[in-house]
């Protein structure tokens, strides 16, 4: 069995981060119109540092929303244990907005779909750009982040794991060789 991989440390982070800022600014030009949703939980983290990196480096005040897709999932009749339902933050109509999507890691598709139905029930927005950390690939549903921090090819036994000093010890992202989780 093969043994945990770091894949980013915290200067890792940090540089992908700042990568993701240019990007997102070349993209976008301006800040008329623009805000920022993470998806819970790490997505929420790197909404914000996202969100900071803006306000330092460009002098942009972005709207930052929280936004929890647990009642949008396509597995609760599935699934052992109901996931906490958690609140979502969006004090901003998202309406006629350039959304900013962030989550730390995108697998199958699913939990990004179950983002763009939720923003959806809160307006209509002139676009959607999705912002993930990790791309790990096994995708179930047609969607692609426009924006990847990093992409690495990965199995079903395989598991990405995000952490960010906000939530846990320290900044990093390894790819473990067997799961202790669910599937993202």
């Amino acid at each position: 069995m093969s043994e945990s991989r770091l894949l980013l440390d915290a200067e890792g982070i940090e540089k992908t981060i700042r990568r993701i800022v240019e990007e997102l600014a070349s993209f976008v030009g301006k800040p008329d119109g623009v805000v920022v949703i993470g998806i819970r939980s790490h997505g929420v983290t790197l909404a914000e540092r996202i969100h900071k990196m803006f306000a330092l480096e460009y002098e942009w005040d972005l709207p930052l929303g929280i936004l929890d897709t647990t009642m949008y999932r396509d597995d609760l009749a599935q699934l052992e244990r109901q996931p906490p339902i958690r609140s979502t933050q969006l004090d901003f109509d998202v309406t006629d907005r350039l959304v900013v999507l962030v989550d730390d890691v995108i697998s199958t598709g699913r939990t990004a779909r179950c983002a763009l139905d939720a923003i959806m029930d809160f307006g209509r927005p002139r676009a959607i750009r999705l912002v993930a950390l990790v791309d790990r690939g096994l995708r179930e549903l047609p969607i692609q982040p426009n924006i990847t921090g990093i992409a690495v090819d990965t199995t079903h036994e395989q598991r990405v794991q995000v952490c960010l000093r906000e939530s846990d010890s320290e900044d990093g992202v390894w790819l473990h060789p067997t799961p202790d989780s669910p599937s993202r």
